[in-house]
């Protein structure tokens, strides 16, 4: 299970990170998340709860925002849904996509910080 070593990184980069602010408490990672990006959300999130127990960051949330796979449509020629993971053709009019657009990130977009002065 990948997603616990990335639990992991991301508990190190956002620690550093507070701590460069002047050692505030992360209070919640927010991530972008795609289906494409080979993690699997809900395993991510459990590992996330182990990972943390025992580190500067317990009791941290982190909030994931689900990114749509969107793909370059070459008949609409606009950005289109695609229908699925598996079937990456546009959703207005089934024309296989040229180029996909998003649905691979996995990228921390904030911190929550908050001082931890009385």
């Amino acid at each position: 299970m990948h997603e616990l070593s990335i639990a992991l990184s991301m508990i190190d980069v956002a620690a550093e990170e507070a701590e460069r602010l002047g050692g505030g408490r992360v209070a919640a990672i927010h991530l972008r998340l795609g289906p494409l990006s080979g993690v699997i959300r809900d395993a991510l999130l459990g590992a996330w709860e182990l990972a943390c127990e025992s580190s500067p960051l317990a009791g941290c949330r982190l909030v994931i925002e689900d990114v749509p796979i969107t793909i370059d449509c070459p008949t609409c020629r606009i950005a289109q849904p695609a229908r699925s993971m598996q079937d990456l053709t546009c959703t207005a009019c089934g024309s296989p996509a040229v180029c996909v657009l998003s649905g691979r990130e996995m990228e921390v977009v904030a911190l929550e910080v908050v001082d931890e002065a009385p």
